[in-house]
């Protein structure tokens, strides 16, 4: 029987953020799952511990990074994608419906260097894809409803669901933003909730609750049908639109959205430096009419 797959987690304080490393024991390939670069918005100042610390691990355990996998566009991080090819060489993959965040985002931000084809990535999955990781199989489902381009890997008895679902007691992701819609994310979390049940869940966020203050980011598909306070069994589609659609009008935008989204869609790679040398993020103003 092929040994199961390796999972380590490196969670992001900062914004809440779980990086995972994930590998074949046998082969020592390795694939990095969401990666985070460090943004400080007040200074402007980027650096690259978050990863370091994955790539010393990967190191320390003789690994070697194969694949860089997004689960979406982030609004809450900037991608440490184009760092960790720099050093590993590995292809970064998206779900392919990132063409369609890229046309959402591309205007607002006007942007004329964003392809809309999604070719700042060098692989876009398609739903059902499978492809190696060392003797393991990735299983891609396309998980949308919080963004369009929303993708989830599956590996062996794990899959990593992005922001489709998060711990049971936090709930479930927004579905407001732009190409988001609550209906859709409904649909993707019950196929996700279809699985076994003692299939593993990764999350790639975590936020304190009042009964909890310990990070965790991993469940299984029967405490999520149990216990998850916004889709439990039993929360028909039309209940959960409505209590999304509500929940949603309440959120305050992501304190980091507009430097993430206008960097990720570009696969994290950040604007082209100017004359100067500097490069240069850019916060749309919305003037009074």
């Amino acid at each position: 029987m092929p040994a199961s797959v390796v999972i380590q987690s490196f969670f992001d304080e900062v914004t809440h953020t779980i990086t995972y490393l994930v590998s074949d024991p046998d082969t020592k390939q390795a694939a990095v799952i969401d990666p985070v670069l460090d943004y400080e918005p007040r200074s402007g100042k980027v650096s690259t511990a978050s990863a370091d610390r994955v790539l010393a691990a990967a190191r320390e355990a003789g690994m070697r990074i194969v694949w860089i996998l997004e689960t979406h566009a982030h609004a809450d991080h900037l991608s440490a994608a184009p760092y960790f090819q720099q050093r590993t060489q590995a292809p970064v993959g998206m779900g392919e419906h990132i063409t369609q965040v890229q046309a959402i985002f591309g205007p607002v931000f006007n942007l004329d260097d964003v392809s809309r084809d999604g070719s700042e990535f060098d692989h876009l999955f398609h739903d059902g894809e499978t492809f190696a990781l060392g003797g393991l199989t990735v299983e891609v489902l396309h998980t949308p409803g919080h963004t369009p381009a929303c993708v989830s890997y599956r590996i062996d008895d794990a899959v990593f669901v992005g922001d489709t679902l998060f711990k049971p007691d936090y709930g479930t992701a927004r579905a407001d933003f732009p190409g988001g819609d609550a209906a859709t994310l409904y649909r993707s979390i019950q196929r996700l909730l279809a699985l076994a049940p003692e299939t593993r869940l990764f999350m790639c966020h975590d936020y304190p609750t009042p009964g909890r203050t310990t990070p965790a980011w991993q469940c299984t598909v029967g405490e999520q049908r149990a216990r998850n306070i916004h889709v439990h069994e039993g929360v028909s589609e039309a209940d959960f639109v409505a209590m999304r659609e509500q929940r949603d009008a309440t959120l305050a935008a992501p304190a980091l959205l507009l430097p993430s989204i206008q960097v990720n869609i570009r696969a994290g790679r950040l604007p082209a430096a100017e004359d100067n040398g500097v490069s240069y993020l850019k916060i749309p103003l919305k003037l009074p009419t």
